[in-house]
C-alpha cells in the first residue's frame, strides 16, 4: 500500500505540473483572435483546470494522511484494523483513478481545441 500511495502522490504532482503548463498556454496570446467563442471556451477550460486543482489538492491530502497512518499500522497487529485500512486504500485508489481520468479528458479536450486555433507562424527566410 505504501508503494502505491507514493505512486499516486507522484501522479498527482505530475498532474499539477501539467496544469501549470496548460494554464500558461491558455493565458498566452498564441490563439487566433477571430475564433468564434474563443474567450468563452478558454474561460470554460480555466474553470475546469481550477476544479481539477481543487480535486488534486483534496485527494493529495487524503493520500498523505493515509500514508502517514500506514506507518503506524506497521506497529499494530490487528486484522480488523488491517482490513479497514485496506478498504480505505481501495476507496482512495478509486478517487485517484477518477481524478486522473477526469483530467485526461479535460486535457484531451483542451489540446484538441487549442491545436486547431493556434496562430500560424509564417516562416521568415
Amino acid at each position: 500500500m505504501h508503494l502505491e500511495s507514493r505512486k499516486w502522490i507522484s501522479y498527482l504532482q505530475f498532474m499539477s505540473d501539467e496544469i501549470l503548463f496548460i494554464d500558461k498556454l491558455l493565458n498566452s496570446y498564441v490563439f487566433e483572435p477571430d475564433t468564434p467563442d474563443l474567450f468563452e471556451r478558454l474561460q470554460e477550460y480555466q474553470q475546469g483546470l481550477e476544479r481539477t486543482k481543487k480535486d488534486i489538492k483534496e485527494v493529495q491530502g487524503y493520500i498523505i494522511g493515509h500514508e502517514n497512518d500506514l506507518g503506524g499500522l506497521l506497529e499494530i497487529s490487528d486484522q480488523n484494523l488491517d482490513f479497514a485500512y485496506s478498504k480505505k486504500h481501495e476507496q482512495y485508489a478509486t478517487e485517484v483513478e477518477s481524478c486522473l481520468q477526469n483530467f485526461q479528458h479535460l486535457k484531451a479536450d483542451i489540446f484538441n481545441y487549442a491545436g486547431g486555433i493556434l496562430k500560424k507562424r509564417k516562416n521568415k527566410a
